[in-house]
C-alpha cells in the first residue's frame, strides 16, 4: 500500500493551520504546516508535497512570491490559495500562474477538500 499525498499548508495563522491540519489528516492525508513560505522553502518536503495550500498574505515572503520561486525553480507544485483579504488582483494572477483554487476566508471545508482533490488530479494528469 502506498504512502497517502502529502499535503502541506503554509499560513502564519497558528489556529487556523491547525485546524485545517486535523481537517486534511481526518481525511486521509498526510500534513506537514509551515508558518512561513520561507519554512516550507527550507524543508525537505517541496519534492514530496502532492498539494500547497497557501496563504497569500504573510508576514516575510507572500504566498504569491511563493508560487513565483516555485516556478521560476521549475517546482510544479499544485497550489490552493487561502486568503481573508478580498484582492482580486491577487485571485487572477495566482490563477494565471497556474493556481488551481483560490478560496476566501472562511471556506467551507468541503470547498477546500474539492480544490485538494483537484489539486491532486492536476498533479496526477501532470504526470503522464
Amino acid at each position: 500500500m502506498s504512502a497517502p499525498p502529502l499535503i502541506s499548508i503554509v499560513d502564519d495563522d497558528d489556529s487556523l493551520r491547525n485546524s485545517l491540519n486535523n481537517l486534511i489528516r481526518s481525511v486521509g492525508f498526510a500534513v506537514q504546516g509551515f508558518s512561513s513560505a520561507e519554512a516550507f522553502l527550507n524543508s525537505n518536503h517541496l519534492d514530496d508535497t502532492a498539494c500547497l495550500i497557501l496563504d497569500v498574505r504573510m508576514p516575510g515572503m507572500s504566498g504569491l512570491e511563493l508560487q513565483r520561486q516555485l516556478m521560476a525553480a521549475d517546482c510544479q507544485i499544485p497550489i490552493v490559495f487561502i486568503t481573508s483579504h478580498g484582492d482580486d488582483d491577487a485571485r487572477s494572477r495566482a490563477l494565471a500562474a497556474g493556481a488551481v483554487e483560490f478560496l476566501y476566508k472562511p471556506f467551507r471545508e468541503e470547498a477546500l477538500l474539492n480544490a485538494i482533490h483537484t489539486a491532486l488530479k492536476s498533479k496526477e494528469d501532470g504526470k503522464q
